[in-house]
């Protein structure tokens, strides 16, 4: 499901325009990437919550020039699914 999908998803389950809804997840989207990439968790009871992991420094390799490099410590970002959640999607 695309997100135009799913706007059109919400606007006819809730009658408000998809202008008005396009706008309102967009402010969602922006106040949760805003907040887990200062370090915060957003957590959205029922459904998971959004936050990051720290990645340790490792060797990689770059197999066609036979070189190895390192890749420093970074955060990458993470969901995890709330209990209710995951119980509809193992029905």
């Amino acid at each position: 499901m695309t997100k135009i999908e799913f706007v059109r998803e919400i606007a006819n389950a809730t009658g408000y325009s998809h202008r008005v809804i396009l706008e309102i997840l967009e402010a969602g989207m922006k106040v949760c990437k805003d907040e887990v990439a200062k370090g915060e968790d957003v957590c959205l009871r029922g459904f998971g919550t959004f936050g990051h992991k720290v990645r340790k420094q490792k060797v990689a390799r770059i197999i066609t020039k036979q070189q190895s490099i390192v890749v420093p410590e970074h955060k990458i970002p993470s969901f995890r699914p709330a209990k209710e959640f995951s119980k509809k999607l193992s029905k």
